[in-house]
């Protein structure tokens, strides 16, 4: 697919399709309303017969209805026009991919100065549509065979607005545009497979992705590994035929004295738990144990591509938790970057092992904040399912700034809890930390606490947790697939970034 922007009046123009909005009446025994009034009285009938609703995410199209230049009209519903968001917009894009996508379409031109009211939505609006079109038109396939003689046709998408040429609708555009291509890029890697997506792999992808974005990417291999002395990764990467990288990621948008901000992210290729193994039921879908390393990347390709004036570093810990004669056993003890031992209880808590070395290594970077991403425990799942991304933070203002950033970003967000309790559930017998607690519950807040051990005190610091939104979650939004990777937490993270 490929979206376009032009600075047009619709009614100068002729194309196979045509694309408006309607709102639910706030009047609730009045129809709805499509948003371009010309368009509204021609489809009066409709509108009382209760066709067209406006309800979010309601698409109908009307085949062959030859308005003015156009064959097929398509109305998309936005809902209450008090209670539209950016999220209501985006997923109202992504309704529309789909009606294009059933009526066969090839070509659609929306009129999208019926999204808002005043210059300042319209930019934010669109945006949010730019973003909801690109994300919905993201389909992994790349690995099915194809007939010889079948040939995919490109979906041109024009969005038609008469302020099309104004400063702030083209950024509009093109933030929105570059920010879903970087999502999707996230994407791209989770979904791939895990013999198809190594940690070699995963850090030759980072590398190319980066090239002529003015990121500096490097990846230290084992033997890097080793003199750094990051025992939990090495640890975890043991028991693996392949080899581990650390994937380090800079970019200098701002002045060299400026501290920058920190993201890291686990890079886990495939868990199948390693001695302490999983079920056979859906292991497949461990391959996206490394969702939270694809984010912080796409996180990264973004910042990059969108130029921002602050500095970034990242840090991706990548490796596979597999088994053999030499992986890590349960009560093995490993010792961490900074000199922290721990006890390996159950070689499928290692997620926690790999992020420890990471964010030893960015605390020694004395950055202005510290973010990481990782698929980290089942227990979110059970607390927040596939809706929310439970966070964890123990500082005030980048609490503020998270809030800040999610609501900007539309993605759902929930604040966790962890204290003294969680850090005492986490002491080793044998060594100083032990990587599971026995103390029964609240897995997300201990496996936190656990990851506290490892930033030095005094820089701020937050935990994301995406097991339940890493992936899988079309039945929540529609602008994902059903069982693939999501990207979650690029647009937010980038977002971040920005109050820096």
């Amino acid at each position: 697919m490929q979206v376009h922007l032009h600075a047009k009046d619709i009614s100068t123009l002729q194309g196979q399709t045509v694309v408006f909005f309607a709102k639910t009446n706030a009047q609730k025994d009045k129809p709805a309303q499509i948003t371009e009034k010309d368009v509204n009285e021609i489809f009066e009938a409709s509108l009382d017969d209760k066709l067209i609703t406006g309800t979010a995410n309601e698409a109908v199209s009307f085949r062959e209805a030859n308005l003015n230049n156009f064959r097929h009209v398509i109305v998309v519903g936005l809902g209450a026009d008090a209670k539209m968001t950016h999220e209501t917009v985006r997923q109202a894009a992504a309704a529309l991919y789909k009606e294009i996508k059933s009526l066969k379409a090839t070509e659609a031109f929306v009129q999208i100065d019926g999204l808002a009211s005043s210059k300042k939505d319209l930019a934010e609006y669109t945006q949010a549509f730019v973003e909801g079109l690109n994300l919905a038109g993201y389909s992994f396939d790349e690995l099915k065979s194809k007939p010889k003689d079948k040939k995919d046709e490109t979906i041109n998408v024009h969005l038609v607005s008469k302020a099309g040429k104004e400063k702030g609708i083209i950024a509009a555009f093109n933030e929105g545009t570059i920010l879903a291509s970087c999502t999707n890029f996230a994407r791209r890697l989770g979904d791939m497979p895990g013999n198809l997506m190594t940690p070699t792999i995963l850090a030759n992808e980072a590398i190319r992705g980066a090239k002529g974005t003015g990121l500096k990417v490097t990846a230290w291999d084992k033997k890097r590994i080793e003199k750094e002395r990051m025992g939990g990764l090495l640890g975890v990467a043991q028991g693996s035929d392949q080899e581990p990288r650390f994937i380090v990621m800079e970019y200098n948008g701002a002045a060299k004295t400026k501290k920058p901000v920190c993201f890291v992210g686990k890079g886990l290729t495939f868990d199948c738990g390693g001695v302490s193994i999983k079920p056979g039921a859906k292991m497949e879908d461990m391959k996206y144990d490394m969702m939270g390393g694809a984010g912080v990347i796409g996180t990264m390709l973004a910042i990059a591509q969108l130029k921002l004036k602050v500095n970034v570093v990242a840090y991706v810990a990548s490796t596979e938790n597999m088994v053999n004669g030499s992986a890590t056993k349960p009560g093995d003890v490993h010792t961490a970057r900074n000199g922290k031992t721990f006890e390996v209880n159950n070689t499928d808590a290692e997620g926690r092992l790999i992020l420890a070395d990471a964010l030893s290594y960015a605390s020694e970077q004395e950055p202005a904040a510290i973010i990481d991403a990782a698929t980290l425990t089942g227990a979110m799942v059970v607390a927040l399912g596939n809706i929310h991304t439970g966070y964890f933070t123990k500082n005030s203002p980048l609490k503020t700034k998270i809030e800040k950033a999610a609501t900007v970003s539309g993605e759902a967000v929930w604040h966790m809890p962890f204290n003294e309790h969680h850090t005492k559930d986490m002491k080793g017998t044998y060594a100083d930390l032990s990587n599971i607690s026995y103390s029964g519950g609240a897995g997300s807040g201990t496996a936190t606490a656990f990851l506290e051990q490892f930033v030095t005190e005094g820089i701020p610091w937050a935990h994301f947790d995406i097991a339940g939104t890493g992936w899988a979650c079309g039945n929540r939004l529609n602008y994902c697939t059903a069982k693939g990777a999501t990207g979650v937490m690029v647009r937010t993270f980038v977002e971040i970034a920005k109050q820096y």
